[in-house]
């Protein structure tokens, strides 16, 4: 997979929380969180009622605000974990 590009100060300064993003907007502003959903899984997930992230509809389409995405983005993350066999061996 290809990383996304990389952004610019300026072009960050203009994004709005309440921006509205298309599936394949969406899809590929995840990316910045290492979230990789292309546009179909994103429409199963609203479709079946998964865990994705909250969108609206305008007239039947959907639109995912930029600021409730990068909420749901990052509490995907889990925090760092160790293995559990960490443990030494009897011996």
């Amino acid at each position: 997979m290809t990383e996304p590009a990389p952004t610019t100060a300026a072009a960050l300064a203009e994004e709005r929380d309440d921006d509205l993003l298309t599936r394949r907007e969406a899809s590929a502003y995840l990316l910045r969180f290492h979230v990789c959903l292309k546009p179909a899984t994103l429409a199963r997930l609203w479709s079946v009622g998964g865990d994705g992230p909250p969108c609206t509809h305008v007239r039947k389409r959907p639109y995912y605000p930029r600021g409730e995405l990068r909420a749901w983005a990052l509490r995907q993350r889990t925090r760092l974990r160790a293995s559990r066999s960490t443990t030494p061996e009897a011996g």
